[in-house]
């Protein structure tokens, strides 16, 4: 029994030091970024913000995305992707403010239970309303496949988070996987405004065929829907890694009780 403790023993450690390499960089980014945005944070404190106040403009701004992807479905000019880019511009500043507001609670020395609880409620709320955004915008202008992806992408967004929150909630870390959510706002974000960007300078009409094909390869659409593509699959890759890694140390928690009893 005392040898299998320490083979446990060991595992557990090995696992820790692997889990802290892998989140070293990830760590080091958000340094940077945080230096970059905290004169920010103070002045928001200085206004009056609380968390929950930053929680909110966040969710806000992701309605807004979600009108402009309607409004620019609604439009008659299949080209104009202009709508993509300042949506995915709005997605930058609510994804910024989704950031934000941890650390006003932590600056400001304002965090709460129910901060956190509020907190993550408004982006599942948030990430809904803006795939709901894109799934109009993508079927309005008949991308049937694309909004297809698209929606499976909302799928493992979802499940992303909920695998988390349910391991967690029954007693286990679950934090593993690269799509969480900063790195689903970025490139969606980023997608969006490069979409747009592309369009003015080459066309919203502009299409790559390779010769003996009857159809094109890319076109300046391509340029929102292929990331939109990758997090199809890889949020749900992320999901069910979680998953996996909930289920060892779930079966690892219920090991130690058995032999503490």
């Amino acid at each position: 029994m005392e040898a299998t403790g320490e083979k446990m023993k060991v595992d557990s450690t090995f696992e820790k030091k692997k889990g802290t390499g892998e989140k070293a960089w990830k760590v080091f980014l958000q340094q940077g970024i945080y230096k970059i945005v905290n004169p920010f944070v103070r002045l928001l404190i200085r206004l009056g913000f609380t968390p929950n106040a930053v929680t909110t403009t966040g969710f806000i701004l992701n309605v807004g995305v979600a009108v402009i992807f309607v409004v620019g479905g609604e439009s008659e000019n299949r080209d104009d992707f202009s709508y993509v880019g300042w949506a995915g511009f709005l997605i930058m500043m609510a994804g910024l403010f989704d950031m934000l507001d941890g650390q006003v609670a932590r600056m400001g020395n304002m965090g709460s239970t129910f901060g956190a609880l509020y907190d993550s409620v408004l982006d599942r709320y948030s990430e809904l309303i803006m795939f709901l955004g894109i799934c109009y915008y993508l079927m309005a202008h008949h991308y049937f496949l694309s909004s297809l992806f698209a929606f499976i992408a909302m799928i493992g967004s979802m499940m992303v988070s909920y695998t988390r929150a349910r391991a967690e909630g029954l007693g286990v870390e679950c934090k593993g996987g690269f799509f969480q959510r900063p790195e689903r706002v970025v490139l969606i974000a980023l997608a969006g405004m490069f979409c747009g960007l592309t369009a003015y300078l080459i066309g919203g009409d502009y299409k790559l065929y390779v010769p003996g094909l009857p159809f094109h390869i890319f076109e300046t659409m391509s340029v929102f829907t292929i990331p939109i593509t990758v997090l199809a699959i890889f949020t749900n890759i992320t999901a069910f890694t979680r998953l996996m890694e909930a289920r060892k140390a779930l079966e690892l928690k219920e090991r130690n009780q058995t032999m503490h009893q």
